[in-house]
């Protein structure tokens, strides 16, 4: 098989089968070695940790928790 113009390859029907892989399933490659990537499906939970982790430390905002829900809420705080 060869690697598209765009990075892209596809997957053998075979191996989507058995690892389940549907349309919008994320996938990822893990590198072993120099010469070697590993392709496996991404469950949930692990993309929920990077995500979370992406987001670490990211906030800008100022204002507290209650100043927060009264924005929301379209009151005004003191």
């Amino acid at each position: 098989m060869r690697v598209t113009s765009k990075g892209q390859v596809t997957i053998p029907v075979e191996i989507r089968q058995k690892l389940g892989i549907m349309p919008h399933t994320e996938v990822e490659f893990v590198l072993e070695g120099d010469d070697r990537a590993v392709l496996r499906k991404v469950n949930q939970s692990d993309r929920e940790d990077r995500l979370i982790e992406t987001m670490r430390g990211k906030g800008s905002v100022s204002m507290s928790t209650d100043d927060i829900m009264a924005l929301t809420r379209g009151e005004r705080s003191s």
